[in-house]
């Protein structure tokens, strides 16, 4: 990575939940945060503000910046990032954070079986993971930068919210291996399990040696 100034990590689905705690605690680190939203625009604005009060950076527009994109669109993604270095010079740090899901008995066959449960999972809980990755690629090869993704404990052991959540998520996992094989070796590729330790998050992203891992975390203990 460039060390000549702060990072600038880009984070999707970055102003509520995981995603929101994530940009909190690199803005605490001293690294700059683009982060995505899908919406709510008034609320990723209130967020920008908040990073801004958290950093110890000077105080610059520059600094934290909200960007507006639709993670299951490909062309969207595609003007993410390029507004994204645009407007902040460079990208050292992804954090795909984008998923779906639907609440399903995951026992019950036939409420697992909803075409559209499928193809959603998958077009947000893969795709979009690999179409990020493919339109940041270049320029986190420039800075041999880092790309973490929000995989899921349902894609280590059948659990959660829906089959096609969980085959999804494992999915995911799969991908990330994958990525880190084409994206090396500049590229660092990794994936985190939620219960998660937020600070593991932060380790991927500025480890110059990890790639290829899913880190799988509950209560604080890697399993």
């Amino acid at each position: 990575m460039a060390a000549s100034r702060p990072l600038v990590a880009l984070i999707t689905g970055g102003t509520a939940g995981l995603g929101a705690a994530t940009a909190r605690l690199f803005a605490q680190d001293g690294i700059r945060v683009a982060v995505n939203y899908h919406s709510n625009a008034d609320r990723a604005s209130t967020f920008v503000q908040e990073l801004h009060s958290i950093s110890p950076l000077p105080r610059d527009d520059n600094n934290f910046q909200a960007f507006r994109g639709d993670l299951a669109v490909r062309d969207d993604l595609n003007k993410l990032v390029r507004d994204v270095v645009g407007a902040m010079g460079q990208l050292d740090i992804v954090f795909s954070n984008g998923g779906w899901t639907q609440l399903r008995n995951i026992m019950d066959l036939d409420d697992n079986v909803v075409e559209e449960d499928w193809d959603r999972c998958f077009n947000m809980n893969v795709k979009s993971h690999l179409f990020l990755m493919h339109a940041a690629k270049e320029h986190l090869d420039k800075t041999e930068g880092a790309f973490i993704t929000t995989a899921s404990l349902a894609g280590v052991k059948v659990s959660g919210s829906s089959l096609a959540y969980a085959v999804t998520k494992a999915a995911q996992i799969h991908l990330v291996k994958g990525l880190a094989l084409t994206a090396s070796p500049k590229i660092r590729v990794n994936s985190v399990s939620p219960g998660l330790m937020l600070t593991q998050v932060l380790c991927f992203a500025k480890s110059r040696g990890v790639t290829g891992v899913n880190a799988v975390l509950d209560a604080g203990m890697a399993l």
